[in-house]
């Protein structure tokens, strides 16, 4: 494990040389190269899916795995848009002069060397390697096993790609021990590791949380709330609900549960079953909700759950400050919203809640670094710190300052 580590850090100081324009060459290159390449990973896909048959996976995290021509594509565009991105390191962030005459400048540069591990999805292989790549770090991926064919095959074309560049494979590569033990010594390697970015299941989250000396910057559990406010247009939040639950219900951003003033729930409620039953999802509601349609009883556990499937627990309430308070005890600090035609209630909404994202009239499936204009994203943070929500290129990237004399000294 050492040794590959300080091949990873080495192969920093090379990344470091790179111009902008020779970065987005070599990222180009990459995403040609997965579209040429789409029939090898797509053979090592269905193994994978195979296997996830005979493993049980849910569907959720079938599809979560899947991958076509369509979706490696999608997987290049993301890479292309990567490097159409401005150039994250250099970037002068602050400058002034001091009394004394000191010339300063607070700069963007790399992070460094940055582990990424992450569950299931493929694709963030290559998200995140080029997301790396593009701000100057060098990525350490470890995937879930579910997706482990693929995973090889997509860090190999990228890899193959970097060589024939006259690059180090060094800069993007899997971890060569993937077991739990393997991550447990990762987090730990503070000599050669800059940051660590978990992303997947709560269990995960909180092994890496509780052993790392790493810094680590929390991807966790997205459950996300929308409140219909009794002053929302009636229509309009009938669509965003079902959208926001419906549309992918197996990703974090995703609806899990639905919050309804009393003074509507007896007019939009039964609308909204029927939308819902219409879209075979499965509903849960406290006493209040089950007085006016007929569905199975939410428990304290299910307002706890991140579902990711197609199921999604309503909770009635007596007003805004009721909704509030239970996204403060039951929300996970990802994406809230409400619907509401009333100003008033909508800023004291976004002043209120305490998440990452917090909408008004629009669904939470946009917390996402690609509808947000940020290119493909290294995943969405629950953290405060250092970067909050849709974790973009700018946030692999940290400051140094560069200061300018003329023989003062103190």
């Amino acid at each position: 494990m050492e040794n590959y580590l300080q091949e990873a850090k080495n192969a920093a100081s090379v990344l470091a040389t790179l111009s902008g324009e020779v970065k987005n060459n070599v990222l180009n290159k990459i995403a040609d190269a997965l579209v040429a390449n789409s029939a090898l990973i797509i053979e090592h896909n269905k193994y994978d899916m195979e296997e996830g048959k005979r493993n049980n996976l849910s569907s959720a995290l079938m599809d979560r795995l899947y991958l076509d021509e369509s979706r490696i594509e999608a997987m290049a565009q993301a890479v292309r848009e990567i490097a159409a991105l401005k150039e994250p390191v250099g970037r002068i962030l602050d400058g002034w002069v001091t009394d004394n005459g000191l010339r300063i400048e607070k700069v963007s540069i790399p992070i460094g060397v940055i582990g990424i591990i992450y569950e299931s999805r493929p694709n963030v292989t290559s998200d995140a390697a080029a997301l790396c790549f593009k701000s100057g770090n060098v990525a350490i991926l470890k995937g879930g096993k579910e997706a482990k064919q693929s995973n090889e095959a997509i860090a190999k074309i990228i890899q193959d790609t970097l060589e024939s560049e006259g690059l180090p494979k060094a800069l993007v590569s899997l971890l060569p021990d993937s077991s739990r033990e393997g991550v447990a010594k990762l987090i730990k390697m503070d000599k050669y590791v800059d940051l660590i970015i978990p992303r997947g299941g709560e269990a995960l989250i909180r092994f890496v949380n509780d052993n790392a000396t790493v810094p680590v910057v929390k991807h966790d559990k997205g459950l996300c709330h929308t409140y219909i406010h009794k002053d929302a247009d009636i229509d309009e939040a009938i669509k965003i609900a079902v959208n926001a639950k419906c549309q992918r219900p197996g990703v974090c951003n995703a609806m899990e549960t639905l919050i309804v003033d009393e003074d509507i729930a007896g007019e939009i409620l039964p609308k909204l079953k029927v939308a819902f039953d219409t879209e075979s999802t499965k509903l849960l509601g406290d006493e209040a909700t089950r007085k006016i349609i007929d569905i199975e009883a939410a428990t304290q556990e299910d307002y706890h759950t991140e579902y990711l499937a197609n199921i999604l627990s309503i909770k009635v309430v007596k007003g805004i400050e009721e909704a509030i308070e239970h996204i403060r005890t039951f929300g996970s600090g990802h994406s809230e919203a409400i619907l509401t035609n009333n100003h008033r209630a909508a800023e004291k909404f976004l002043n209120e809640v305490d998440a990452a994202c917090v909408y008004v009239n629009a669904s939470t499936r946009f917390t996402d670094g690609g509808a947000f204009g940020f290119g493909a994203e290294v995943g969405i943070s629950t953290n405060k710190l250092h970067a909050r929500g849709p974790m973009g290129i700018n946030d692999l990237t940290t400051y140094k300052y560069k200061i300018y004399g003329e023989g003062q000294i103190r």
